[in-house]
């Protein structure tokens, strides 16, 4: 197996060569968003100009895009390990889990129950809570245990119950880079009748996604955060079809994946989301069906950031005013760091970072208030630190260097 280094693939992202304070910029913002690589840009820009139409109609540029979009649903089937009717598009995780909780909730009512947990993001807990003044359910709320950054799986057991309609559960934590026992969880809900939905935003960038392993019902991911545009995508078990009636126009069709999208897709960021999944394939110089390249890659891609973050984390630690938060780089976890420095408040480390360094963090509860509750930083917030298939060993050994300065 034969991927290309790392600084060949820093060639394909126009942003790295962006200078500040002397330095070129250290993109450590990935769990936010990562960078895009020339080519999906010109995916994208190629669709506009020249392939740009609404659907369904007999024309050149109309049967190009159902085209498009035809191809794009296998890719993202084979990212995913599931069958092409199974792929739904949206904006974002957000806006598709918000009309998937509507969808479901039509089948719910008073005394029926669903489990979210506290170390998730708020767009795999909104969109469930709204079920419970909208249609009567009770939600509840997984602890996480703050010692050790992991969901208490002791309460999560006790919670399940036959009214459990629900368990929407992270992939991965985006703040801390635990990852969490899915199987263990699968487990749960099949023990209880009960629908399983994965939040894999931060957990799809770093590992090869199957599906019918995971054994979920449901699983939404972003493309920005695998070096595409701003696209959602949710997997949906074509068997659940009969069972879903989502609210939409008249003139939608009533089947999978199109019954579960509303109104005219983001065609352009579609394609450019695949063209993402097509850069990660064409990383690899082995043959082998797509499916079998993504595989290739990300075991390669976790190789590499698991020695970065393990440098990192041992840097960082010795750092006595320094304090990292998660499971340690002996477990298996994203490259994914939160911590803080004793005395300063996040947003002040992240800023000192970029102007001093050039290195881009992101800074603050990342959306995931849950955490920081849990470990009692809700006003300093977390500092996070991500590594990406572009992040070299000099950034790493920068930011480790520069946070000692500030601690110091």
């Amino acid at each position: 197996m034969s991927v290309i280094s790392t600084e060949e693939i820093r060639t394909h992202f126009p942003a790295l060569q962006r200078m500040q304070s002397g330095y070129s910029v250290g993109y450590f913002d990935g769990p936010g968003g990562t960078q895009v690589p020339v080519g999906v840009a010109q995916a994208v820009s190629e669709y506009l100009l020249s392939h740009n139409a609404n659907t369904d109609w007999r024309y050149p540029t109309s049967e190009e895009t159902d085209e498009l979009l035809h191809q794009a649903r296998q890719i993202f089937a084979d990212f995913l390990g599931c069958c092409s009717r199974e792929i739904v598009f949206g904006n974002n995780m957000t806006t598709l889990t918000f009309h998937l909780s509507r969808t479901l909730g039509r089948l719910w009512g008073p005394g029926d129950e669903i489990i979210v947990t506290q170390m998730d993001h708020q767009a795999n807990q909104a969109p469930w809570r709204s079920l419970e003044s909208e249609r009567g359910l009770k939600v509840h709320t997984v602890p996480m245990l703050p010692e050790n950054g992991t969901l208490d799986w002791d309460v999560l057991t006790k919670l399940f119950s036959k009214r459990t309609r629900l368990l929407a559960i992270g992939g991965a934590s985006n703040s801390l880079g635990t990852v969490n026992d899915l199987n263990k969880a699968a487990h749960l809900c099949r023990s209880f009748g009960a629908y399983f939905f994965v939040d894999a935003v931060h957990m799809a960038s770093h590992m090869l996604i199957d599906v019918a392993e995971i054994d979920c019902d449901f699983l939404a991911c972003s493309a920005y955060k695998f070096y595409g545009p701003h696209v959602g995508i949710l997997f949906v078990r074509k068997d659940l079809e009969e069972f879903l009636s989502p609210p939409r126009l008249p003139c939608a069709k009533d089947y999978l994946p199109e019954s579960l999208e509303t109104g005219t897709l983001n065609h352009e960021g579609i394609v450019g989301a695949s063209a993402a999944v097509e850069f990660l394939t064409k990383m690899v110089g082995t043959d082998g069906s797509r499916r079998e390249r993504l595989a290739d890659v990300f075991e390669v891609l976790h190789e590499r950031n698991h020695r970065l973050v393990s440098l990192l984390w041992k840097g960082l630690n010795e750092q006595g005013h320094v304090q990292l938060y998660g499971p340690g780089p002996v477990q298996f976890r994203t490259p994914t760091i939160g911590f803080t420095i004793e005395g300063m408040d996040s947003a002040d480390v992240a800023e000192q970072l970029a102007d001093g360094s050039a290195l881009f963090l992101s800074h603050g509860d990342f959306y995931a208030s849950g955490v920081t509750e849990a470990l009692g930083i809700e006003q300093q917030g977390l500092v996070r630190a991500g590594c990406a298939c572009y992040t070299n060993q000099e950034e790493v050994e920068r930011l480790i260097m520069s946070v000692a300065d500030l601690s110091n």
